[in-house]
This record gives structure tokens, C-alpha cells and sequence, in this order.
């Protein structure tokens, strides 16, 4: 018995998603698919946009990775994306082969208004994004994706944490003049120092 062929999945993405598309990458191969990623499957001195076109031809399934950085970005990403549409084109309707992969939430492009998309910053996103790739994977004649139960990742963007903050200490040499009358005050100055008011009565 011929055994079959692992499913192809094209992996679209912007380079300020790379981390997110390599993670993504690695769990797909791991589940025995035939994953296509430039920075994997591109050799040094290759002529890249070729090998692009030739794996876009040749590919049972293209995921275009989104993100607010895919979205605005101008240059090649876009004409990738234009090209996976065209391709889209030549498969027969109601058949599984182009899935907008939301890394975080953000708005569809229009061109993409009528694929339903999957969220792979959700815990079911990457179980659902299987199913489907499975479903593509019966309709072609590949294997079937490996269900052994290994932990899934998370896949999301990032969030930039807030830059801190300089603190400033009062200097030791500080001198502080206090005008007028703060009888049974309390002054906080700085990091906690306090001083304590006396009355200007004598």
C-alpha cells in the first residue's frame, strides 16, 4: 500500500511576525504536516521569489498569518498575499484552502471577507485550525495529521511592557523653606521623607 503524501501548508507572514510564524512552523511539522516557511526551506542562493511562486503552485493549503503588522506593512507581504488570492481561485468553491491566521485581534483586510478565519492567540485556535487542515487533508488524498496529544502551544503577539520609569531621589544636601503657618502638618517630599510642621509662634 503507497503510503501518503504529508499535507503541503504554506505558511505566509510578515517579518515582524517571525517568531510567531516559526513557532507555528515547528508544531505544524511536528504534527506531520510538510510545512513550507522561507526561513526553513529557503537555501542560500536561491532565487527566493521564484521559490515562493513554486511553493504557492505546489502547496495543498496557504495560512496567511495576520497581525497589525501584516495588515499595514507595505512591500513584498502584500503581493504575497495577492498571489495566495489568486491561487485561492483556481479551487473549486466551498473547498478548504485559504485560512486567514489571526496572531492577535485585528480587522480582515476586504479582499479576505469571505474565508473564515482562526484565532491562534486562543487556546481552541490551533485545535480548530487542525480539523480544518485535516478536512484539506482527506480532500487531496495526504495523511492525516498526528493527534498524539503533545501540548499546544500558545502562539500570540507580544505585549510591549511599559517603559519604567526614572526614579529620582532627593539630593542629601536638600534644603527645603517652608512659609507660613503648618502647625501639626505633615509634608511628604520625594521617596517617603517627611517633615514635621512647628508653629511660627513663639
Amino acid at each position: 500500500m503507497t503510503s501518503k503524501h504529508p499535507l503541503k501548508v504554506f505558511i505566509s507572514y510578515a517579518s515582524g511576525d517571525r517568531a510567531e510564524a516559526q513557532k507555528l512552523h515547528a508544531y505544524l511539522a511536528s504534527q506531520g504536516t510538510n510545512s513550507w516557511i522561507d526561513t526553513e526551506n529557503l537555501l542560500p542562493g536561491q532565487d527566493w521569489k521564484m521559490e515562493i511562486s513554486r511553493a504557492l503552485d505546489e502547496t495543498d493549503l496557504i495560512l496567511l498569518c495576520l497581525s497589525k503588522k501584516s495588515i499595514s506593512k507595505e512591500g513584498y507581504v502584500q503581493k504575497e498575499m495577492r498571489l495566495a488570492l489568486d491561487r485561492a481561485l483556481e479551487i473549486p468553491p466551498g473547498e478548504i484552502f485559504l485560512i486567514p491566521a489571526r496572531f492577535e485581534e485585528v480587522d480582515l483586510p476586504y479582499s479576505l471577507r469571505d474565508f473564515q478565519w482562526v484565532d491562534l492567540y486562543t487556546e481552541s485556535g490551533l485545535k480548530r485550525l487542525v480539523k480544518s487542515l485535516d478536512l484539506r487533508a482527506q480532500k487531496v488524498g495526504a495523511a492525516l495529521l498526528i493527534t498524539d496529544g503533545s501540548t499546544v502551544p500558545e502562539i500570540k503577539k507580544q505585549k510591549a511592557s511599559p517603559g519604567k520609569k526614572p526614579s529620582i531621589k532627593p539630593s542629601s544636601n536638600l534644603e527645603i523653606h517652608i512659609h507660613g503657618n503648618v502647625t501639626d502638618s505633615n509634608l511628604v517630599i520625594g521617596d517617603g521623607n517627611s517633615v514635621e510642621g512647628r508653629s511660627n509662634d513663639k
